[in-house]
């Protein structure tokens, strides 16, 4: 269980995307295949939620998907188990569980275990994703353990190496290269956070050793903004570069455009007068806003998300009202995969987006929008 990293000279570079399904995951948080990415959050804000997710979008994509619960309620973890039977997951899945009831010694070696198995496909020249949830209650094992043995405790009682043990897991994870089987291990460890205490001991500690975190805020989980993925504290230190291009062409002033519509809507509260170019920009970053949600169990294949990115980041669903922009996202994915199936294809296997295909989705998406005018005014009217 204890087995070394794979030394440099047999990784290469992450250069495949890992696709969660997740609209404001793959478009400006986008996870590479042999990437780290650490899901941090507090209670109850969806850390497992996205790991679910991510772990049901991986069906017929020929990935091994490991997951791992550590100090997990046995409820929890026979609730998670049902939702993969019930979408017909467990069939590429691994689990591997050590409850909250187990003594610290097997909480602690359970990781390992996981990993030495998503190894074992990720030798054979598969691709393998593996969750850990979470690392902190794994710390807290370990902790137990070393008072136990009368180590020396450090900061909160932490003992010395609980980096040197995060560290020794996680940097198994990686792409190797093709002469040593060309597989790849991604993952996804999950921490809990304080009060959004990111920098507390074990989330520090964490983020210096993954490749970028997905930040969850519980404000906007009790707003209803789900996935509740807090975007200027989020960062992915890989993933641009394992895009797939027909992303880049709509998400690369997405992130940018978000991260202003957020501060300037802060501002706004304030009741000061806007102008209209500031008034513009709060009405876009609502409808992008809308665009992001996504319900639980509903992973979004590639194409069908970079066309309602477009639709929102080129400003051509500011003619419909806010609360009819999920019934606007669905009608234009039905016709984006309905009229264009030849384009989805090329999108999905790692086409670019070329300025024909930009039009053909704005005149598709023109049509819904134009539709949904006429039945808005005729049922004003």
């Amino acid at each position: 269980m204890e087995r070394p990293a794979p030394p440099i000279l047999r990784r290469a570079p992450v250069a495949r995307p890992l696709q969660t399904g997740l609209k404001v995951i793959d478009s400006l948080l986008p996870i590479g295949r042999g990437q780290r990415e650490l899901i941090l959050g507090d209670r109850q804000t969806g850390k497992t939620a996205i790991a679910i997710d991510t772990i049901l979008n991986q069906r017929g994509k020929d990935v091994i998907c490991v997951y791992c619960a550590i100090g997990q309620r046995s409820s929890a973890v026979a609730k998670f188990l049902e939702y993969l039977r019930r979408y017909d997951a467990l069939s590429y899945c691994v689990v591997v569980v050590a409850s909250g009831d187990e003594p610290p010694g097997v909480q602690f070696i359970a990781p390992y275990a996981a990993t030495t198995m998503a190894e074992f496909f990720m030798e054979r020249g598969q691709d393998v994703l593996i969750v850990y949830d979470d690392l902190t209650r794994h710390a807290r094992a370990y902790r137990e353990l070393s008072l136990l043995l009368r180590r020396p405790p450090g900061r909160e009682a932490y003992p010395g190496d609980i980096f040197y043990v995060h560290s020794r897991l996680l940097e198994r994870s990686t792409q190797l290269r093709e002469e040593y089987g060309g597989g790849s291990l991604t993952a996804l460890p999950i921490a809990e956070t304080q009060a959004q205490n990111i920098s507390a001991y074990i989330p520090t500690n964490l983020i210096s050793i993954t490749d970028g975190q997905i930040v969850l805020s519980p404000q906007l989980f009790r707003k209803g903004i789900l996935p509740a993925v807090e975007v200027g504290r989020s960062v992915s230190r890989v993933g641009g570069k394992a895009q797939l291009p027909c992303y880049r062409a709509v998400a690369g002033e997405l992130r940018l455009s978000y991260s202003q519509f957020e501060e300037l809507e802060v501002f706004s509260r304030f009741g000061t007068r806007l102008d209209e170019d500031t008034a513009a920009m709060l009405d876009r970053g609502r409808r992008v806003r809308e665009i992001l949600k996504q319900p639980q169990y509903k992973p979004l294949p590639a194409p069908e998300q970079v066309a309602v990115l477009l639709a929102a980041s080129e400003g051509l669903l500011n003619a419909i009202p806010l609360e009819r922009i999920a019934e606007a996202e669905q009608a234009i994915r039905k016709a984006v995969v309905a009229e264009l199936p030849d384009l989805t294809g090329r999108m999905a296997s790692g086409a670019k987006l070329t300025t024909e295909d930009r039009d053909d989705l704005r005149r598709v998406i023109g049509a819904i929008v134009a539709d949904m005018g006429e039945a808005e005014n005729g049922a004003n009217a």
